[in-house]
């Protein structure tokens, strides 16, 4: 028999659900599981007697919903105004190339994933990054490459490939 998924446990809390209820499910299957998986969707298409396209559209509307796992070092770039004149899309542009994947997804390890930002809120510092949550200010290209080859060699050190 085939463990239920998270979002079926999700789902058990919403039994008579209706449209409405559509986003709080989709928040609390992506806090159960860390993002929208194609077959969350479909379970909660199927769940409220919707099309998976609507649910799909809705989750794609909002920012807030990813359909990626992050990885387990999540680096977020403000691009915000202050982050922008100060240099952001060159912190940016190194942290991919340092990590060999875009903004938007994670690499092959699961170790990091890259998520632009709108804005962090902590212009003062600009520009800035958020890795797990810990802010880094007045970040540069060099500075963010020796952060990503800091955690780079404590994983490895820890035994990750």
């Amino acid at each position: 028999m085939k463990p239920e998924s998270k979002a079926a446990r999700v789902l058990e809390n919403y039994a008579f659900a209706k449209r409405d209820k559509l986003i709080p499910i989709l928040q609390d299957i992506q806090a159960a599981d860390g993002f929208l998986s194609k077959q969350a969707v479909l379970e909660v298409a199927r769940h409220l007697k919707i099309p998976s396209s609507k649910v799909y559209g809705v989750a794609t509307f909002y920012n807030q919903f990813r359909f990626k796992p992050l990885g387990r070092h999540h680096i977020m770039i403000c691009r915000g105004t202050a982050c922008h004149v100060k240099g952001s899309a060159a912190v940016l542009k190194m942290t991919e190339e340092a990590l060999g994947i875009k903004a938007g997804d994670t690499t092959r390890d699961g170790l990091f994933s890259i998520e632009v930002v709108a804005c962090i809120g902590a212009c003062g510092l600009a520009p800035v990054i958020s890795i797990n949550g810990e802010f880094h200010a007045k970040i540069t290209p060099d500075k963010i490459k020796k952060l990503v080859d800091e955690i780079k060699t404590t994983e490895k050190s820890n035994g990750a490939k």
